[in-house]
C-alpha cells in the first residue's frame, strides 16, 4: 500500500473520479436527496451507503448480468447483489415460476409439492438427507445453532475471527491481539459475544484443538473459505483436521455455503469433499426472492424429531417463522435449481471466473504491482498485497480502504460494478466473456494510471 502506490497521485485521481461520478449521475443525486426525508441515511438498508461514490446509484432496471441506472447508464454487474443475484437478474424460468405461484398463493403455512423436489435436489448437491427452509442465511444459521445446542446440551459455538454468517449475534466476534472481543461495528449486541462463542484464527489447527478441548462447543460454524474479509483459502489438509477434531471432541460441524456456493452446484462441500453435519445456505437459491435452507444428517434429524415430539408446541421455540418455507419461495427455488443454477451453468461460470482471474493477474504483472488474486470457482478477488492472507486477522490488517474506494469508483465510472465491501467479482449464468474482458481492460487502464 503506502510503499506501492503514491498517495498524492491516488488522491488526485480520486478527486477526478468523484467529479466525473457526480457529473454523470444527476438523477441519482436528486433521488438520494429526496430519500433522506424518510429513509434513514437516505437508503432502505444501511449497507447501501457503502458504495464508493458520493451517493448510491439508483437502479432503473436489471436483466441478466447488466443493469441500467436512472440516468440511463448501463453497467456490467459483477457484484450481483453480493451473491443474491448470482443467477443473473430475473432469469426467465424463475420469473415464470414466481408469477405462476403468486397467482395461486404466496404463503400458506402448509407444504407444497415444490418443497419435496427442492429437498431431494439439495441432498443430491450437498449430500445431507434432511432439509428445512428459512428466508435468510442468517436465520438458517441461527436455527442450526439452536438445534446443535439443544442436541448436545453445550452452551457455546466456535467461529473464525472475521468470519461472516449474517447478523447472528454469536458470530460477530474477532480476535484482537489474541484476545476475543466483539467485532467493530457490532450494533447493540444482546450479550457480550465472548460469553457465547469461542473464536480462533482460520487455518490455525493448534488453536482450534485447544478451543474444542473444553468440550463446551456445540458446533463449529465455518465458511469453507473466508469470504467477507476477502477470499482467504484453507491450507492443504485444514478441512481434514477440522473434521477430525470436531468428531474427536463431540462437536457438530456446520458448513455455511452462502458465499462459497460459487465453488460449484454443491458448493465447497461437494467440490472439496467435505463431510459436515449441517449445511446452511441462502442468497441465490430463489433468484433473488428471499429464501434459505439448512440441511442435516440422518442422526441429527432423528434427534430433532424426537425432541419436537416431546414438547407441546414448537412455534415459540426460536426455530422457524411464519413465512419460512412459503409457497412462493419454494416455487422460485425449484425453478432456479432445476433450470438456472445447473451443473452445466456452473461449469461455464467457473471458466469465466478463471478468465477474470487471469485478466487481472496479467495487468498486475504488466504494471509491476505487488498485488495478488484469489479465486473460488466463479468468484475472484484481488488483494493489495504480494501474498494472500492466511486468516482473518491478516486479511483485516491488509485492507486499504482508500485504495479500494478508488478502484471501485474507477470501475463504476466505466460501467463495471464490483462488490462494494471487497475487490470481488462474481459470475452468473448470464455473464459473457465480453463482460469479463471489459473489466480486464478497465483494470489494466486503472493500474497504468496508478503507476504512471
Amino acid at each position: 500500500m503506502e510503499s506501492t502506490v503514491d498517495r498524492t497521485r491516488l488522491r488526485e485521481l480520486m478527486d477526478r473520479e468523484l467529479a466525473r461520478f457526480e457529473a454523470d449521475h444527476p438523477k441519482s443525486r436528486e433521488l438520494f436527496e429526496r430519500s433522506k426525508k424518510n429513509l434513514l441515511a437516505g437508503v432502505p438498508m444501511p449497507w447501501m451507503t457503502e458504495w464508493a461514490g458520493s451517493f448510491p446509484v439508483f437502479v432503473s432496471e436489471a436483466q441478466g448480468a447488466r443493469f441500467t441506472d436512472v440516468d440511463g447508464r448501463e453497467y456490467v454487474d459483477l457484484c450481483l447483489g453480493d451473491t443474491g443475484g448470482m443467477t443473473g437478474h430475473s432469469p426467465k424460468e424463475s420469473v415464470a415460476a414466481i408469477a405462476e405461484q403468486a397467482a395461486k398463493g404466496i404463503t400458506l403455512m402448509l407444504p407444497t409439492e415444490d418443497s419435496i423436489f427442492v429437498g431431494a435436489e439439495m441432498e443430491r448437491r450437498f449430500g445431507l438427507p434432511y432439509w428445512q427452509f428459512a428466508l435468510t442465511a442468517t436465520d438458517a444459521n441461527r436455527f442450526t445453532i439452536r438445534l446443535a445446542r439443544q442436541i448436545t446440551g453445550r452452551p457455546k459455538i466456535l467461529v473464525y475471527s472475521w468470519c461472516y454468517h449474517g447478523s447472528v449475534d454469536e458470530t460477530i466476534i474477532i480476535l484482537e491481539d489474541g484476545v476475543p472481543t466483539k467485532r467493530p461495528g457490532n450494533v447493540g449486541p444482546a450479550v457480550d459475544p465472548t460469553e457465547t462463542t469461542r473464536v480462533v484464527e482460520f487455518n490455525d489447527v493448534e488453536a482450534l484443538e485447544e478451543a474444542l478441548a473444553h468440550e463446551d462447543v456445540a458446533c463449529v460454524l465455518a465458511e469453507p473459505a473466508l469470504t467477507n474479509i476477502g477470499i482467504v483459502l484453507p491450507d492443504p489438509g485444514y478441512h481434514d483436521a477440522l473434521r477430525e477434531l470436531t468428531r474427536r471432541y463431540g462437536t457438530y460441524l456446520v458448513i455455511d455455503e452462502t458465499h462459497t456456493i460459487c465453488a460449484g452446484p454443491g458448493g465447497a462441500t461437494k467440490a472439496w469433499g467435505l463431510q459436515p453435519d449441517f449445511v446452511t445456505i441462502g442468497k441465490p437459491l430463489a433468484a433473488g426472492v428471499p429464501a434459505a435452507s439448512y440441511g442435516m444428517s440422518e442422526e441429527i434429524a432423528r434427534q430433532i424429531e424426537a425432541y419436537m415430539q416431546s414438547v407441546p408446541a414448537t412455534d415459540v421455540g426460536g426455530v422457524g417463522g411464519t413465512l419460512s418455507g412459503n409457497a412462493l419461495s419454494l416455487a422460485a427455488m425449484r425453478a432456479t435449481l432445476e433450470h438456472v443454477l445447473t451443473d452445466e451453468a456452473f461449469e461455464r461460470m467457473i471458466e469465466l471466473g478463471e478468465r477474470w482471474n487471469d485478466g487481472v493477474k496479467a495487468a498486475i504483472d504488466a504494471h509491476g504491482l505487488p498485488w495478488n488474486v484469489q479465486r473460488i470457482g466463479c468468484r475472484a478477488e484481488y488483494w493489495f498485497t504480494p501474498t494472500p492472507p492466511r486468516n482473518g486477522g491478516e486479511a483485516a490488517a491488509a485492507e486499504d480502504h482508500e485504495l479500494m474506494r478508488f478502484t471501485h469508483l474507477y470501475a463504476l465510472n466505466r460501467g463495471i460494478l464490483l462488490t462494494p465491501f471487497h475487490n470481488m467479482a462474481l459470475m452468473s449464468p448470464a455473464t459473457t466473456e465480453e463482460d469479463v474482458d471489459a473489466h480486464s481492460q478497465v483494470f489494466d487502464e486503472m493500474a497504468a494510471e496508478l503507476v504512471a
